[in-house]
């Protein structure tokens, strides 16, 4: 298994490796997604409260989830580049950025569209909201970090600072409802003891958060092949690679 890793962590071995998986993520991706918003949209019951209102929590609940889940295993590659000095460890950091951008925005997005009928206002200063807010920016400033430093070793040390420093987020996020009094309703499935939802509901919702973790696979695949290229030019396996194409 050791062996394994560590070959994963060379650049030639990932290039190779990841192309073969890319397409497999992607198809699992539309697939499931294709499948679970069929099934959150006409198959899953109304709420009893909501009405139909609820049916945007097929895709900020799978987006708010990833968002967080991205950030981790970007300061996670971040720590690894920086304690292990492996660069394939910065590249799939500086890949994740953009892709947890991109899903935090979706959450605080459908957050306020689903706000808007159920609080009658599309942003309040709740802490939930607050702090996923302040993990956008984190987003942001990692990629203004690396963007600001010309050498890239001294961009990958820096940014992979800011990415630990920033996980101290996660959990505050995670956790604000029970912490302090917000608007935001409290967890209903990732919580001890049975979740919240009825069945009906919840099944669809687990398959579009599948599907959501399949694209976030393949898109980052896509994302550290690039960062690969970028960084491996001029390399021997690379021009070797590229001749046999």
């Amino acid at each position: 298994m050791w062996t394994w890793i560590h070959k994963l962590g060379s650049p030639p071995h990932f290039y190779r490796i990841s192309a073969r998986l890319t397409p497999w993520f992607s198809w699992a991706a539309l697939l499931l997604i294709v499948a679970g918003a069929y099934g959150g949209l006409y198959v899953a019951p109304a709420d009893y409260q909501q009405l139909d209102g609820f049916r945007i929590i097929y895709v900020h609940v799978p987006s708010a989830s990833l968002s967080l889940f991205i950030y981790v295993n970007m300061a996670l590659a971040a720590a690894v580049g920086l304690i292990w000095r492996i660069k394939l460890a910065h590249a799939v950091a500086a890949a994740c950025a953009p892709i947890g951008a991109s899903f935090t925005f979706l959450a605080l997005a459908t957050g306020s569209i689903w706000a808007k009928p159920m609080w009658g206002t599309w942003w309040v200063w709740d802490a939930r909201l607050t702090s996923e807010l302040v993990l956008l920016f984190l987003y942001f400033g990692y990629m203004a970090l690396r963007a600001a430093i010309d050498d890239d070793t001294r961009a990958d040390r820096a940014s992979a600072l800011l990415a630990i420093i920033g996980v101290i987020n996660v959990p505050i996020i995670k956790y604000s409802v029970e912490w302090w009094n917000t608007l935001h309703q409290p967890a209903t499935i990732s919580k001890m003891g049975k979740p919240s939802m009825d069945f009906d509901m919840l099944v669809w919702l687990l398959v579009m958060l599948a599907g959501f973790m399949c694209f976030f696979a393949a898109i980052l695949l896509t994302r550290v092949r690039a960062e690969v290229l970028l960084r491996s030019r001029g390399q021997k396996w690379l021009r070797n690679t590229v001749e046999g194409s």
